[in-house]
Protein backbone atom coordinates (compact mmCIF):
# COMPACT_ATOMS: atom_id res chain seq x y z
CA UNK A 1 0.00 0.00 0.00
CA UNK A 2 1.46 3.52 -1.15
CA UNK A 3 0.83 6.45 1.40
CA UNK A 4 0.03 9.67 -0.44
CA UNK A 5 1.50 12.40 0.71
CA UNK A 6 -0.41 15.53 1.23
CA UNK A 7 0.29 19.24 0.38
CA UNK A 8 0.29 20.23 4.08
CA UNK A 9 3.29 17.60 5.10
CA UNK A 10 5.49 18.42 1.71
CA UNK A 11 5.77 22.02 3.04
CA UNK A 12 6.84 21.22 6.56
CA UNK A 13 10.73 20.46 5.70
CA UNK A 14 11.15 23.91 4.04
CA UNK A 15 9.65 26.02 6.88
CA UNK A 16 12.31 23.70 9.09
CA UNK A 17 14.99 24.50 6.86
CA UNK A 18 13.87 28.49 6.68
CA UNK A 19 13.70 28.75 10.69
CA UNK A 20 17.16 27.16 11.03
CA UNK A 21 18.66 29.74 8.07
CA UNK A 22 17.03 32.32 10.24
CA UNK A 23 18.27 31.32 13.56
CA UNK A 24 22.25 30.80 12.22
CA UNK A 25 21.97 34.17 10.50
CA UNK A 26 21.00 35.73 13.82
CA UNK A 27 23.43 34.22 15.69
CA UNK A 28 26.37 34.91 12.87
CA UNK A 29 25.00 38.17 13.25
CA UNK A 30 25.77 38.47 16.57
CA UNK A 31 28.81 36.67 16.97
CA UNK A 32 30.14 39.35 14.07
CA UNK A 33 28.93 42.11 16.56
CA UNK A 34 30.59 40.59 19.84
CA UNK A 35 33.69 40.34 17.79
CA UNK A 36 33.87 43.98 16.74
CA UNK A 37 32.61 45.17 20.09
CA UNK A 38 35.30 43.30 21.42
CA UNK A 39 38.07 44.31 19.37
CA UNK A 40 36.45 48.36 19.73
CA UNK A 41 37.21 47.66 23.35
CA UNK A 42 40.74 46.49 23.13
CA UNK A 43 41.24 49.72 20.86
CA UNK A 44 39.94 52.02 23.10
CA UNK A 45 42.17 50.69 26.37
CA UNK A 46 44.66 53.15 27.77
CA UNK A 47 48.01 52.69 29.99
CA UNK A 48 47.06 52.14 33.82
CA UNK A 49 49.27 53.82 36.21
CA UNK A 50 52.42 51.17 36.36
CA UNK A 51 55.57 51.49 38.41
CA UNK A 52 56.33 51.63 41.85
CA UNK A 53 55.09 52.68 45.20
CA UNK A 54 57.26 52.75 47.83
CA UNK A 55 59.86 50.60 46.25
CA UNK A 56 57.35 48.04 45.44
CA UNK A 57 54.48 47.11 42.53
CA UNK A 58 51.66 48.38 42.67
CA UNK A 59 48.68 46.04 44.05
CA UNK A 60 46.36 43.87 41.42
CA UNK A 61 43.03 45.03 40.95
CA UNK A 62 40.27 43.48 42.92
CA UNK A 63 39.16 41.54 39.52
CA UNK A 64 40.34 38.27 38.70
CA UNK A 65 42.76 39.08 35.79
CA UNK A 66 46.00 39.72 37.05
CA UNK A 67 48.53 37.78 39.45
CA UNK A 68 51.42 39.28 41.47
CA UNK A 69 54.43 38.21 43.79
CA UNK A 70 54.08 40.93 46.04
CA UNK A 71 50.28 40.51 47.04
CA UNK A 72 48.59 39.37 50.03
CA UNK A 73 45.71 38.29 47.80
CA UNK A 74 45.76 34.58 47.68
CA UNK A 75 43.83 34.61 44.70
CA UNK A 76 46.72 36.83 42.91
CA UNK A 77 49.73 35.44 44.33
CA UNK A 78 52.50 33.74 42.88
CA UNK A 79 56.04 32.87 43.89
CA UNK A 80 59.15 35.13 42.50
CA UNK A 81 62.17 34.56 40.29
CA UNK A 82 64.91 33.75 42.17
CA UNK A 83 68.53 34.02 40.74
CA UNK A 84 72.30 34.09 41.83
CA UNK A 85 74.96 35.99 40.23
CA UNK A 86 74.90 39.66 39.12
CA UNK A 87 71.38 41.66 38.74
CA UNK A 88 72.36 42.52 35.14
CA UNK A 89 72.97 39.05 34.24
CA UNK A 90 69.48 37.83 35.64
CA UNK A 91 67.72 40.88 33.71
CA UNK A 92 69.34 39.91 30.75
CA UNK A 93 68.43 36.04 30.96
CA UNK A 94 64.73 37.35 31.88
CA UNK A 95 64.73 39.28 28.24
CA UNK A 96 65.91 36.51 26.31
CA UNK A 97 63.10 33.94 28.21
CA UNK A 98 60.83 36.52 27.01
CA UNK A 99 61.68 36.59 23.71
CA UNK A 100 61.85 33.25 23.69
CA UNK A 101 58.30 32.15 24.79
CA UNK A 102 56.43 35.70 23.32
CA UNK A 103 58.34 37.26 20.31
CA UNK A 104 55.95 39.68 19.81
CA UNK A 105 56.01 41.21 23.66
CA UNK A 106 57.26 44.56 23.28
CA UNK A 107 59.35 46.61 26.58
CA UNK A 108 58.20 50.01 26.92
CA UNK A 109 60.26 50.74 30.06
CA UNK A 110 64.04 49.48 31.16
CA UNK A 111 65.96 50.99 34.41
CA UNK A 112 68.30 49.71 36.34
CA UNK A 113 65.81 47.33 38.44
CA UNK A 114 61.98 47.55 37.02
CA UNK A 115 61.05 46.26 33.42
CA UNK A 116 57.78 46.65 31.69
CA UNK A 117 56.13 44.91 28.82
CA UNK A 118 53.15 44.73 26.88
CA UNK A 119 51.84 41.69 25.36
CA UNK A 120 49.10 41.78 23.06
CA UNK A 121 46.95 39.18 22.55
CA UNK A 122 46.47 38.07 18.68
CA UNK A 123 43.26 37.91 18.27
CA UNK A 124 41.46 40.36 20.02
CA UNK A 125 44.36 42.64 20.57
CA UNK A 126 43.94 43.28 24.42
CA UNK A 127 46.90 44.37 26.32
CA UNK A 128 48.14 42.80 29.46
CA UNK A 129 51.00 45.11 31.35
CA UNK A 130 54.02 42.98 32.87
CA UNK A 131 56.61 44.44 35.26
CA UNK A 132 59.27 42.92 36.66
CA UNK A 133 61.21 44.53 39.65
CA UNK A 134 64.66 42.68 40.65
CA UNK A 135 65.73 42.68 43.92
CA UNK A 136 69.38 42.14 43.61
CA UNK A 137 69.49 42.17 47.92
CA UNK A 138 67.35 39.16 48.64
CA UNK A 139 68.37 37.58 44.39
CA UNK A 140 64.85 37.94 43.92
CA UNK A 141 62.61 39.26 40.62
CA UNK A 142 59.13 40.20 41.78
CA UNK A 143 56.37 40.55 38.77
CA UNK A 144 53.21 41.42 38.50
CA UNK A 145 51.32 40.94 35.20
CA UNK A 146 47.53 42.30 34.52
CA UNK A 147 45.53 43.03 31.70
CA UNK A 148 44.36 46.68 30.95
CA UNK A 149 40.41 45.95 30.39
CA UNK A 150 37.62 43.21 31.52
CA UNK A 151 37.24 41.30 34.52
CA UNK A 152 38.63 37.77 33.56
CA UNK A 153 41.15 36.91 32.12
CA UNK A 154 40.66 33.14 32.42
CA UNK A 155 43.99 32.48 33.51
CA UNK A 156 45.94 33.87 30.80
CA UNK A 157 48.29 36.23 33.14
CA UNK A 158 48.62 33.15 35.03
CA UNK A 159 49.95 31.30 32.48
CA UNK A 160 51.81 33.61 30.89
CA UNK A 161 54.12 33.83 34.31
CA UNK A 162 54.09 30.04 34.61
CA UNK A 163 55.68 29.96 31.05
CA UNK A 164 58.27 32.91 31.92
CA UNK A 165 59.03 31.23 34.96
CA UNK A 166 59.56 27.99 33.77
CA UNK A 167 62.27 29.24 30.75
CA UNK A 168 63.93 31.36 33.38
CA UNK A 169 64.64 28.36 35.30
CA UNK A 170 66.02 26.69 32.04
Amino acid sequence: MTQKIEPEQSGSLPRKKSLLSKIFRRLFLVSVIAVFGLFGISLTSQRPDLGLVQGKLRECPQSPNAVSTQTNSAEHQMSPLSYDGPAAEAIRKLKDSIAQKFPNAKLNTEKEEYLHFEFTSLFFRFVDDVEFLVDDRNKLIHFRSASRVGHSDLGANRRRMNLISMEFKK
